[in-house]
C-alpha cells in the first residue's frame, strides 16, 4: 500500500507543472472580425479565438474593445469569458 501511494505522489510531483500549460490568460484588444458560422473572434492582436456553441454574440461588431479571458487548448485559444471595454 506505500508503495501505491508512493507511486501516485511522484506521479503527481511529476505531472503537476503540465497544469500551469493550461491557465486561463487574458488580453485587451479590439475585435476585428466577428464569425457567428465559424464561432470565432478574431482580435486587432492577430490572433482568432473560439467561442463555445452558447455564446452570445449580441453587441460584439468589429470596432468594439473587450477583454478577452481565454484558455489555449490543442493550440486553439478558445474563450472563457469576454468583457467589453467602455
Amino acid at each position: 500500500m506505500r508503495l501505491l501511494i508512493a507511486t501516485l505522489l511522484v506521479t503527481a510531483s511529476i505531472l503537476s507543472p503540465f497544469s500551469a500549460l493550461a491557465q486561463s490568460a487574458d488580453v485587451e484588444a479590439t475585435i476585428k472580425t466577428v464569425n457567428m458560422n465559424s464561432l470565432s473572434l478574431t482580435l486587432d492582436d492577430g490572433n482568432t479565438y473560439k467561442v463555445p456553441e452558447e455564446f452570445n454574440f449580441e453587441g460584439l461588431k468589429p470596432g468594439v474593445k473587450v477583454v478577452v479571458f481565454y484558455t489555449v487548448t490543442d493550440g486553439s485559444r478558445v474563450v472563457d469569458d469576454l468583457q467589453v471595454v467602455e
